[in-house]
């Protein structure tokens, strides 16, 4: 053989050794034909043909959430989240120029009650309230109320709906195969046309959402005062749902800027899985999306959390049985460090044979639940938070105690390989679970672009938690849960006798 040939031979199975290095290395997920497409106006979709049973399953994310407000207009995130459901310039309505011509009128009105209420004008205020209820009245006539649901209903749709989160809201919904195109054209017609009818109705029903959610709700009274004890400078503090008193003085208009500000399509993700036909879902997208026209990058977050230098605590009083709270400042995510993170939190309280679970619930019975959990985002630099309720006459601070024993002998002995072990497998099963059916799996290929810009992201968890060991567990522990990096709040029952 000459030299020339041992060369060649050689580079071949160089060749076909790192060829097969890099499919080992390859999950089954990211060899799935996941067709990434994104529009000229900077609209991405994520598209990939998953064949069973003839459904289709959609999801739109646009990058806005609670982190994304200001004092004065907190909760707005969500109430647009609502009203994108009232339909367009035309579903929903039976005279649209009829309509339209009511809500600057509307509109002033409810900006002259919001100044007669701020001088202190209870008369006047409450001639504003009932003229904006006439005024409502009166375009009401022009409405056909649920028009955009009932539309997808009778296609067959299910599921259909939205949530808001800290960083994200996402609209979604399950439709027939045969029907996809609807869903374009709706789709389509609500990122250009929204009529935000029924304003002052449905910021209402947010309200009170608001009032069942936290004002009359111990956990969630607790879990608002937590968060915002935690973070003083980061938006992570401010409630999703907003406070009552900016809620209260929200106008159309307001809704308005903020959605043209936030709302272009290269500021959203689509995620489309189910029985389809790649190429003919990517031309319906062209067809109906492309005209949108894109829109200024919105303002990022600048905010930063300082490094805590002490401890927090904060005391509510409530009548209602204790509840305790502790969290602690731990990176975001996206970070290296997230998966060691995860299977932390797991290990504390993941399930019957968790570290606390035993110890709290099992063992002691100092408590009757106990749970941890990473959040309230995945973006920027997060908490991971313990909650737990004694079991009286155990209080909470006996329940915290016992909570810092166990958290030393992790940080002292690291967990066991069965521990170990144990929760890799319990996270990994979750992940399956999630995307097991077609909209959860649309919902994390979304998420894993707007986290990381590669949907392959989706199937790489499990090498990840894989690739964690005891002592990074002990690391981290060792790292974040410190006395000066955590806050503690604590419900205590009222005192009735006094």
């Amino acid at each position: 053989m000459t030299a020339f040939r041992k060369i060649i031979v050689i580079l071949l199975a160089l060749l076909t050794s790192s060829l097969q290095t890099l499919k080992a290395q390859q999950t089954p997920g990211e060899l799935l034909p996941v067709q990434q497409v994104t529009l000229d106006n900077g609209l991405r979709l994520v598209i990939l043909r998953r064949p069973g049973a003839p459904t289709i399953s959609f999801t739109v994310q646009f990058n806005v959430g609670g982190v994304n407000e200001r004092l004065g207009t907190t909760g707005i995130a969500h109430l647009l989240e609502h009203m994108l459901f009232k339909g367009t310039t035309s579903v929903g309505t039976r005279n649209i120029e009829a309509e339209l011509e009511l809500y600057p009128w509307m509109d002033s009105t409810h900006d002259s009650l919001v100044e007669a209420r701020a001088r202190g004008d209870s008369v006047r205020a409450l001639e504003l309230s009932e003229r904006i209820a006439q005024l409502e009245d009166s375009a009401a006539v022009f409405i056909e109320s649920n028009e955009f649901d009932h539309i997808l209903t009778r296609a067959g749709a299910r599921g259909l709906n939205a949530t808001t989160t800290n960083e994200s809201t996402v609209y979604f919904v399950d439709l027939p195969s045969n029907r996809a195109e609807l869903w374009f054209a709706l789709e389509a017609d609500r990122m250009l046309n929204p009529v935000f009818r029924e304003f002052y109705a449905e910021r209402d029903v947010v309200a009170e959402e608001r009032r069942m959610r936290v004002e009359v709700n111990p956990a969630g009274a607790l879990a608002e005062a937590h968060l915002a004890s935690a973070f003083r400078m980061h938006p992570y503090g401010v409630p999703v749902v907003g406070y009552m008193a900016d809620l209260q003085v929200m106008s159309r208009q307001d809704v308005e800027r903020y959605y043209r500000l936030y709302y272009g399509p290269n500021n959203a993700i689509v995620g489309i899985v189910g029985d389809l036909d790649p190429d003919q879902i990517e031309a319906w997208a062209r067809e109906y999306f492309a005209a949108i026209p894109n829109a200024e990058l919105p303002p990022v977050v600048t905010a930063v959390e300082p490094s805590q230098r002490g401890e927090r605590r904060t005391e509510l009083e409530w009548d209602a049985q204790p509840q305790l709270q502790i969290g602690w400042h731990v990176p975001a995510g996206t970070d290296p460090d997230a998966p060691s993170l995860a299977i932390l939190s797991s290990l504390l309280t993941g399930g019957r044979t968790s570290r606390l679970y035993r110890r709290l619930v099992l063992e002691s019975r100092a408590a009757t639940a106990v749970f941890s959990s990473l959040g309230p985002g995945m973006q920027y630099p997060q908490l991971l938070q313990i909650s737990a309720t004694p079991r009286a006459p155990h209080t909470t601070m006996q329940v915290e105690e016992l909570i810092y024993e166990e958290l030393e002998l992790l940080i002292q002995e690291g967990p066991t390989d069965s521990e170990m072990e144990r929760v890799r497998n319990q996270i990994s099963a979750g992940s399956v679970r999630r995307i097991q059916s077609n909209i959860g799996l649309a919902f994390q290929l979304v998420e894993s672009v707007a986290l990381f810009n590669d949907w392959r992201e989706t199937f790489r968890y499990s090498d990840k938690l894989r690739a964690v060991t005891a002592d990074d567990v002990m690391r981290i522990a060792r790292t974040y849960l410190t006395r000066s990096n955590r806050t503690v709040t604590t419900l205590v029952k009222t005192d009735n006798s006094r």
